[in-house]
């Protein structure tokens, strides 16, 4: 005959006692393995990672400890969040400086010439003085029209023009609920 436990000797609530005693060893262990699994996500240390799964040992306490003291996010996460801030350094940095495209020195977009190889990056505009890509035929500042942009319109001008071939055109569409003609027919 089986000894019961706790001295109890009806045989139904000896089996509802050890199944619970049971239950309670099974979600201690779950608790074990969850503790150190959470901890591997968690923390880069594998010295605390054993310190947690030991402290876990203590019957449910342990993981109650672990899981007030933890860190509050995964190692992933907190990758993704170092790179995504990372990247917006890098545009703002991008935003704020260009490159000289003659040396590759850090520039920032004011700047009318290079500081180290003293390269022209922009021109400035001679009605505000403020820097104006040499491509634009406008300054964007003052909306006066930029002579650099004419001389280019200029050397356009001369070189010879290629005469376009004719398009035949298409009859518009009249204003009026009726169809177009059919093409096939004309």
């Amino acid at each position: 005959m089986v000894t019961a436990i706790f001295g109890i000797d009806n045989n139904g609530l000896n089996l509802v006692v050890n199944l619970l005693v049971l239950m309670l060893v099974v979600v201690w262990l779950a608790l074990i393995v969850y503790t150190y699994l959470d901890a591997k996500r968690r923390i880069n240390d594998p010295f605390l990672i054993g310190c947690a799964t030991l402290a876990s040992f203590i019957p449910y306490m342990g993981t109650a400890v672990y899981a007030i003291v933890r860190p509050p996010e995964f190692l992933e996460d907190a990758h993704e969040r170092e790179l995504e801030i990372k990247a917006a350094e890098l545009r703002v940095r991008q935003l704020t400086e260009h490159a000289c495209p003659n040396c590759g020195f850090p520039a920032e977009k004011n700047f009318l010439r290079c500081p180290d190889c003293q390269r022209r990056l922009k021109h400035p505009c001679p009605s505000c003085s403020r820097p104006v890509d040499p491509k634009w035929a406008l300054c964007p500042y003052c909306e006066e029209t930029l002579p650099a942009a004419q001389k280019s319109r200029r050397k356009r001008s001369k070189e010879p023009q290629k005469p376009k071939p004719k398009r035949q055109q298409q009859p518009q569409r009249s204003p009026s609920r009726e169809p177009d003609p059919d093409p096939r027919k004309a």
